[in-house]
């Protein structure tokens, strides 16, 4: 099934008897993007990549960051709850999420939330749908609420010999005053037990938050990727977040 159209969605839904798949990369248009208002509404097929170059155009961004954003449409980003490793400092998509739009097995159009971030009508069904896999609906189209693109991002890394000593590091940043929005432990193959801190934001905050982790033994300069390369080669789906290390 690859409607044209939200509209020819819904009729195709109401004549089909069962559908296993629908193809909706041709819903992918931008409806709206107000920068005074920090939000965005977007149909569900543009891509995630699609979708942030168009909102740095004016200076924001949708503050999620998970594999492979070329070939991740915006509604398969919610119906999975996709993440990468900024989920540390910026929580999941659902924490973005702030009005939905989606068509029902017999072809009827619901919206839920709403265009505005303090938005409070209605009963909330847009966190439900996230990570719900197609199973209540297909998502048409999604409104979020956004951030002002970060002047500087700085992620560095240090191999630790064993777990404990990762976690002694763990703690000192955790009872530290720094920030980030990167907080990480990772082991690939053979490799080392590796730590990662990334920071996010205003030039001097960036400089003196690494600054501070340099001092800390985090000297080596790294980037997001890691996460693509852990989740392709790992057994487990996610990296080992620090709540799961100490209480």
């Amino acid at each position: 099934m690859q409607p044209n159209s939200i509209e020819h969605l819904q009729k195709l839904l109401s004549q089909a008897s069962e559908v296993t798949d629908a193809n909706l990369s041709t819903i992918d248009k931008l409806i709206e993007h107000i920068p005074e208002d920090m939000t965005a509404t977007v149909q569900a097929g543009m891509m995630l990549a699609t979708f942030q170059e168009q909102l740095a155009k004016g200076g924001q961004w949708l503050p999620v960051d998970p594999p492979h954003p070329h070939d991740l449409s915006v509604g398969k980003l919610l119906s999975t709850n996709a993440n990468g490793p900024r989920r540390f400092g910026f929580g999941t998509i659902r924490d973005w999420l702030i009005g939905l739009a989606f068509v029902l097995p017999d072809g009827q159009l619901v919206r839920n939330g709403g265009k505005v971030v303090k938005n409070v009508a209605g009963f909330d069904l847009c966190r439900l749908f996230v990570g719900s896999h197609g199973t209540l609906g297909m998502i048409v189209e999604a409104t979020f609420k956004l951030l002002p693109l970060p002047q500087k991002e700085t992620f560095l890394q240090k191999e630790c010999k064993s777990l404990k000593v990762a976690e002694k590091l763990l703690e000192q940043i955790w009872n530290s005053n720094l920030q980030p929005c990167v907080l990480d432990i990772h082991r690939m193959n053979d490799h080392p037990i590796t730590l990662i801190a990334g920071f996010s934001g205003a030039n001097t905050d960036v400089k003196s938050q690494s600054n501070i982790a340099r001092e800390m033994g985090l000297t080596t300069k790294t980037d997001c990727r890691y996460d693509w390369a852990f989740r392709s080669t790992a057994h487990c789906s996610d990296s080992v977040a620090p709540s799961n290390l100490f209480s």
